[in-house]
């Protein structure tokens, strides 16, 4: 299988399966507080929990966007990102989650100007 490279937006969400996966996220909700600031207009957001499994595959896809990575680690079990993503831990990443109302991690979050504009949630497996 190839790898992706600087992905199109689209690209990106057609490989994570945007619109298969029944989030209950809400579209066009502005984020709950969070500890990042950001320049972008565009960033994606990935929530996720120590029991996800091997999210290789979907780091990568997001990575490849070019966009912007936060990274949310919740459930107060620490679990790895990527090299130059620093996941946000703790209490405080849990209740974000749960605000957000993510119904099964990992979750991704394509936000623009700090309110979700598309969500993905569910089991990834590399497929496009």
């Amino acid at each position: 299988m190839t790898r992706m490279r600087h992905a199109p937006l689209l690209t990106l969400l057609l490989t994570l399966g945007a619109g298969q996966a029944d989030a209950r996220v809400r579209l066009g909700e502005p984020l709950p507080p969070h500890p990042w600031t950001s320049a972008a207009d565009r960033e994606v957001v990935v929530v996720y929990s120590h029991d996800c499994g091997d999210l290789g595959e979907l780091w990568q896809a997001v990575l490849d966007s070019g966009l912007p990575v936060r990274a949310v680690n919740a459930e107060d079990i620490p679990a790895p990102a990527p090299a130059g993503i620093n996941p946000w831990r703790g209490a405080e990443a849990t209740t974000f989650a749960r605000n957000l109302k993510v119904g099964a991690y990992p979750t991704v979050l394509l936000v623009q100007g700090g309110r979700v504009l598309n969500a993905w949630e569910g089991t990834f497996r590399g497929e496009w």
